[in-house]
């Protein structure tokens, strides 16, 4: 794990204090009706029918917005740290990295960590996307967003955020952002996606999970030792950034992005 000396220890996890528990914040639970009727057994045909259709029209709309966002960073963290929170203004410099390597940075748009993320790439001149998921408490976009796309399903959702992405950089969170984490290394795992860096920010935080990996599930043989070289831990965005520029130096693909159509109204 690498460290950066000039910059200040980060927090411990029992130090972090937390936003307003009256904020409203993402993990409050599916959005409207239609999302917990899909996920409570079977229904009339036509109306899966209906629903499946639904879906579709979810994915494509999301590939028509995000389609020509450009190679993108995702930034994953909690919506609980407020401006000037340690890990607030780590994930803004995480954000100015991005921009300045000519990335786009892409969150799931709301507050805490994904401000300060599209804050940084805001502030150094870059592009800022985010990938929001409707829930019962309304959440309006942070304001560094440049474009901004909803979406029901949280399974569309994390489709968009691998589809577009290059890298992921995962700052302290709760549910989910471990949900995505564990998304990702299992897509790299599997070899379902490859050269794609999943970074992990705040190694005080992330210290007893990586010992769990390490202490139980490699000592269990549940994941290979080899498995723990998926993750790259660091509190440094120096050492961030060159790993994903490693990646990135293996996808020569990614520098000729898609022709806009006329015929599509692009």
């Amino acid at each position: 794990m690498d460290a950066d000396p000039n910059n200040s220890p980060l927090p411990d996890a029992a130090d972090i204090p937390i936003a307003d528990p009256n904020t409203p914040i993402w993990r409050m639970g599916p959005g409207g009706g239609d999302v917990p009727d899909f996920l409570d057994g079977p229904r009339a045909r036509a109306s899966e029918f209906l629903r499946a259709a639904r879906i579709f029209a979810e994915f494509i709309r999301g590939f028509r917005g995000l389609h020509f966002v450009g190679p993108c960073v995702t930034v994953f963290g909690s919506a609980r740290f407020p401006a000037g929170h340690p890990y607030y203004e780590l994930g803004r410099e995480v954000g100015k990295r991005i921009a300045k390597a000519g990335l786009t940075t892409m969150t799931g748009g709301g507050p805490g960590i994904m401000e300060s993320a599209n804050r940084g790439a805001r502030e150094a001149g870059g592009r800022s996307i985010g990938c929001n998921i409707v829930l019962p408490m309304e959440q309006k976009p942070n304001p560094y967003v440049d474009k901004f796309v909803d979406f029901k399903y949280f399974f569309v959702r994390k489709v968009m955020l691998v589809k577009y992405s290059y890298a992921f950089v995962v700052l302290p969170g709760g549910f989910g952002t471990m949900d995505e984490l564990f998304e990702a290394l299992t897509l790299v795992q599997t070899r379902k996606i490859e050269n794609f860096p999943v970074v992990l920010m705040g190694e005080a935080y992330w210290k007893p999970l990586l010992d769990f990996l390490c202490d139980t599930m490699v000592a269990g043989k549940t994941i290979n030792p080899e498995d723990m070289d998926l993750l790259t831990v660091t509190d440094s965005p120096d050492v961030a950034m060159a790993t994903i520029r490693k990646a990135l130096a293996a996808k020569p693909q990614f520098k000729a992005g898609p022709k806009r159509s006329k015929l599509l109204g692009e």
